[in-house]
């Protein structure tokens, strides 16, 4: 039973929302995948989001381009963790998708990250896990300890070249 799910509303935004899924991979969890529109599948979003506690979920990652109502619209019908993803589309840049996340009303809250910012949806997603998970917590410490050993790394590198 998947913990994390990762929705998108748009079988083209996997494109993006593969990242999420392979960082929570890495971590050794799948991901429930769910293509579910906030326009053309309301019915079956709204149920999909009423029912993801009972199947086990704990956190929804949701990815929408456009107007981006996903993860909002989810975020309206659980008391899950939400952490939308604004996908870039070609007209806006993802500004829209942005836009249409991040400017949620009071009391529906959707954690939203950079525009395509997929990598970090899953990360935080992991992090929130980890509350209650030290060993993921260890994994997640170490995780952060690589990531600065590469940039010093990169560091060390460009000095030597210059």
């Amino acid at each position: 039973m998947a913990e994390i799910a990762i929705v998108m509303g748009s079988d083209s935004d996997w494109r993006i929302m593969e990242q999420a899924n392979s960082v929570v991979m890495e971590f050794g969890f799948d991901a429930e995948i769910e293509v579910l529109s906030a326009h053309r599948t309301p019915e079956k979003m709204l149920d999909w989001a009423k029912n993801a506690s009972n199947q086990g979920i704990k956190v929804i990652i949701a990815g929408a381009g456009g107007a981006a109502h996903l993860p909002g619209m989810i975020a309206s019908m659980t008391s899950l963790p939400v952490i939308g993803v604004p996908v870039s589309l070609g007209n806006l840049n993802g500004m829209d998708s942005l836009l249409s996340i991040v400017q949620m009303p009071a009391g529906v809250p959707v954690a939203t990250v950079s525009i395509d910012g997929a990598k970090n949806a899953g990360l935080l997603a992991l992090r929130i896990l980890a509350i209650a998970a030290p060993e993921l917590g260890a994994k997640l410490d170490a995780y952060r300890a690589s990531i600065a050993e590469q940039v010093e790394q990169k560091n060390q590198n460009l000095k030597k070249s210059l």
